[in-house]
């Protein structure tokens, strides 16, 4: 009966090691990737703060409204880094401290382990001793009690590291769910506080790139390659630029001028023909 309730006990302990021995597995790999996936972060927060440097070394070498859209994209970037500065040292803290953390607990759970199979062992020696001393000396009361007596103070030390193991794997498994739940939802919501700041800054980004005139910069441009063409080019984009209702009322204004400088032109011919009839009266009347 005994030797049952020891072979019982020992299935119900593998059981237990074999949870540990899981999770030992299991978070180290974690911790490990997540680690990992910060430090990727971290490279990629570095870069991006290099990048942010080489736009505005470019930037400083343009035309005006170019030099002023790119200065303030790489603004909108290096505040993102920022955020992800944030993002790494949250994951840091939040996700990977906690698992690693794990790496001494699963120690600790080893050691009571380790303590409940030392007290195993010594039961199953006593109640190995027992038998052989009740088919060796069945008659020697001394010696069976001495060996009844060991072996049950081996029992009993046996059960009790045995209920404390038992006690403490069940906490350990309720510690590990809910360090479980919370270790991912943080993971979650430092990733959505990034992203969700991430998309404001590149919808800022993009606004500041869509707001490069480049008409303007490309007249810059030219002035600086054509200084003495500068005035008469920019009034012909400017004239270009104007909108269709604008050309319509300068066509409309120009044909107008043209309309009333040929009325004037025919009003002074037609004074010129009147002169020329009025000196032909005046020498036909002297004549006569």
């Amino acid at each position: 009966m005994l030797r049952r309730s020891l072979e019982n006990r020992d299935a119900q302990t593998r059981q237990l090691q074999d949870a540990v021995t899981n999770v030992e597995k299991h978070f180290g790999e974690l911790c490990q990737i997540f680690a990992a996936y910060v430090r990727k972060t971290a490279r990629l927060r570095d870069k991006a703060d290099l990048l942010v440097n080489e736009i505005n070394v470019y930037a400083s070498t343009e035309t005006p409204h170019l030099k002023q859209g790119l200065k303030n994209f790489a603004d909108e970037f290096a505040k993102l880094q920022d955020y992800r500065q944030a993002e790494v040292e949250r994951l840091e803290a939040k996700v990977v401290e906690p698992l690693k953390a794990y790496g001494t607990i699963v120690k600790m759970k080893r050691d009571d382990l380790k303590a409940t199979l030392t007290a195993r062992n010594r039961e199953a020696k006593q109640l190995t001793q027992l038998e052989r001393t009740r088919q060796r000396n069945p008659s020697d009361r001394h010696i069976l009690l001495q060996a009844e007596t060991e072996l049950q103070r081996a029992t009993m030390d046996a059960t009790r590291t045995t209920r404390h193991l038992e006690e403490t794997i069940d906490n350990f498994e309720k510690q590990k769910i809910k360090d479980i739940k919370t270790i991912f939802s943080e993971f979650i919501t430092i990733e959505m506080l990034f992203h969700g700041k991430a998309l404001e800054v590149y919808t800022a980004a993009y606004q500041n790139i869509q707001k490069i005139d480049e008409e303007e910069d490309l007249e810059v441009f030219r002035h600086s390659l054509y200084p003495q063409d500068y005035s008469s080019r920019l009034d012909i984009v400017r004239a270009n630029s104007k909108s269709p209702l604008q050309r319509s009322l300068s066509a409309k204004c120009v044909s107008g001028t043209g309309q009333v400088l040929t009325c004037r032109l025919r009003k002074d011919h037609q004074t010129e023909d009147d002169d020329e009839e009025d000196e032909d009266l005046d020498v036909t009347e002297e004549e006569n």
